[in-house]
């Protein structure tokens, strides 16, 4: 199973965006009150289970928790803020994007 890690600071999205310029990285954004946000995390946690391909890495940011944090990812790659929400990143640039009930295992693992 791939770790998926927590981004909680702009310094941990700082090293993130960087990790992306040598591998592909899969992020989730989370709401903790959504019954959709949940489903699509149980989504997310089920592709990482089954290790990405090329040794992506897989981030989740819980929006309550990292407010600025969602807010910076947003406005780095120019992707509007929804929750839930998986963005795959290639040289700190978002290469596919997906939200809602959009998010599936099958769906990233066709990415």
């Amino acid at each position: 199973m791939a770790q998926i890690q927590r981004i909680d600071d702009l310094s941990a999205l700082d090293a993130l965006l960087a990790r992306s310029r040598e591998r592909a990285v899969w992020v989730f954004k989370h709401s903790l009150t959504c019954g959709t946000s949940s489903a699509a995390w149980m989504e997310f946690q089920r592709f990482a289970a089954e290790e990405p391909e090329d040794g992506a890495l897989c981030a989740l940011i819980e929006v309550q928790n990292a407010r600025a944090v969602s807010a910076a990812l947003a406005e780095r790659t120019g992707v509007r803020h929804q929750s839930p929400q998986v963005l795959l990143l290639r040289d700190s640039q978002v290469t596919w994007h997906a939200s809602h009930y959009q998010i599936s295992a099958r769906a990233l693992k066709r990415v």
